[in-house]
């Protein structure tokens, strides 16, 4: 299913949850209103046309100007074949959530798709965004104790953690981004 035969299916299924679509290009994908992505995600998977079974990545982005706070979900249909191997035809596609930057808030897919678990986890660490419903939302990469979330763009690199004097891969100790 080509990305525009996609996003004519989710407009005709959840018209109002679609924002916006971008289907020319690398890397298409629908934007979807960030309380109905729980159910659009179901349809993803569930929909016998689309299929698409496998989760590839999650992007966040800093869409720091607007004040906004965006999760890119890549997806992937691999499908099987009768005899149960996978077949080498697939096809991709992505979807964009976008969240208030002062309250981001994203519904989990976790249980829609497995992997979502562990990549809403790294989101939640080094962005902020908190994922309604995720099973153990802790953070992953960054200590418990750490503050900040340290891929935002306004984020402050710390001077010192724990009296260890913090340095770049510049080694300035007090850098400026």
């Amino acid at each position: 299913m080509t990305p525009e035969e996609t996003c004519r299916l989710l407009n005709s299924e959840f018209g109002d949850a679609v924002e916006a679509t971008k289907t020319e290009g690398a890397h298409p994908y629908a934007q979807i209103v960030a309380d109905r992505w729980p159910d659009v995600a179901r349809f993803l998977r569930d929909d016998e046309r689309l299929g698409f079974n496998l989760l590839r990545s999650i992007s966040s982005l800093d869409l720091l100007e607007e004040n906004l706070l965006a999760c890119v979900y890549d997806l992937m249909r691999i499908p099987p074949d009768d005899s149960g191997k996978l077949l080498t035809e697939t096809w991709e596609f992505a979807v964009r959530v976008v969240t208030n930057r002062d309250n981001p808030v994203i519904p989990t897919v976790s249980k829609t798709w497995p992997a979502a678990d562990w990549h809403e986890r790294e989101a939640f660490d080094l962005m902020g965004i908190r994922f309604a419903g995720h099973p153990d939302l802790r953070r992953i990469l960054c200590a418990d104790d750490w503050v900040g979330h340290p891929l935002r763009k306004d984020y402050e690199f710390p001077r010192e953690y724990h009296g260890i004097p913090a340095t770049t891969e510049y080694e300035l100790t007090n850098p400026h981004h």
